[in-house]
């Protein structure tokens, strides 16, 4: 019996030790830490993405932009401006080594589209809709692909805004021309941007002949015969204002120059289509009324 006593004492002695012994090891070895998704580093090549992105509240996650990205203001501090996105490379993206990138086919090139899509990185090239309808989809898509699903008040946003517009009895005939200094001058013709952003405030352009882009000649400016002409802001600033548009040839020939009837307007508000073309497009309309009194 004593026998069996000690050997008992023995074996719970060992099993005792055997316990204590894999507790000590598990408390030396540390667990495999688990890891962590890697957060959102974003490249937006499109300056509409890149307004409902940081309108989402993820502007700190973007590291790239294109040059079109100039709202909000404070993205240009944080996020490397690789250009225009017509001569932008695959590499300066790739050197970012961003998680997503997002960009609209308007301007890209085929070829950089390709690169993208072949360069191993999650990618979406949105088509873009200048319209409202076409804007809210544009910001339903971007909420998607970085899983934010808190987009209904942009979407609200676009609505409440074009509320605001108010009727103008006679539209009145409006000329964009884009302008980087008095050797750069184009008119916008049909279906562009600037046209769809007039035709949500009320006026309707002046340019029927063709569409996109043409160069502005004295021709053109007196066939028109705008009751305004609209540039952006910057582009106005470009030919030293009002005084320098007024000495560009045509220009004093037509009603608007005649009346001095120019409106300056930022670039991005009123061609971008982003979370503000409400906003653009009663901006535009509050001016156009101004103008037409």
């Amino acid at each position: 019996m004593k026998k069996i006593s000690v050997l008992v004492l023995a074996i719970v002695s060992l099993a005792v030790f055997s316990c204590k012994k894999e507790e000590a090891k598990k408390e030396e070895t540390p667990e495999t830490p688990v890891e962590k998704a890697e957060g959102l580093k974003i490249v937006s090549l499109n300056g509409a993405v890149t307004e409902i992105v940081a309108a989402l509240g993820h502007e700190k996650e973007i590291v790239g932009v294109d040059v079109t990205s100039t709202y909000p203001e404070t993205v240009k501090a944080t996020a490397k401006d690789l250009g225009h996105v017509r001569s932008i490379t695959i590499e300066s993206i790739v050197a970012l080594k961003p998680t997503v990138i997002i960009g609209t086919d308007k301007d890209m090139s085929p070829e950089l589209a390709e690169k993208i899509k072949a360069a191993g990185i999650e990618a979406h090239i949105l088509t873009q809709e200048f319209s409202p309808e076409g804007t809210k989809k544009l910001i339903a898509d971007v909420a998607g692909i970085i899983k934010n699903s808190d987009f209904k008040a942009l979407t609200d946003k676009v609505d409440a805004d074009l509320a605001k517009v108010q009727p103008i009895a006679k539209a009145p005939k409006v000329l964009f021309i884009y302008a980087r200094g008095a050797g750069t001058l184009m008119v916008a013709g049909k279906n562009t941007p600037v046209e769809k952003t007039i035709a949500l405030a009320g006026g309707q352009n002046a340019i029927t002949e063709f569409d996109d882009f043409k160069p502005l000649t004295p021709e053109s400016l007196i066939k028109g015969n705008p009751d305004v002409i609209l540039l952006f802001t910057t582009g106005l600033q470009s030919l030293g204002g009002v005084d320098g548009l007024l000495k560009i040839q045509g220009v004093e020939k037509t009603n608007a120059g005649k009346n001095k009837k120019i409106i300056a307007l930022d670039g991005a508000l009123i061609s971008g289509f982003g979370p503000r073309v409400g906003e653009g497009a009663a901006t535009l309309n509050a001016e156009l009324i101004k103008a037409t009194k």
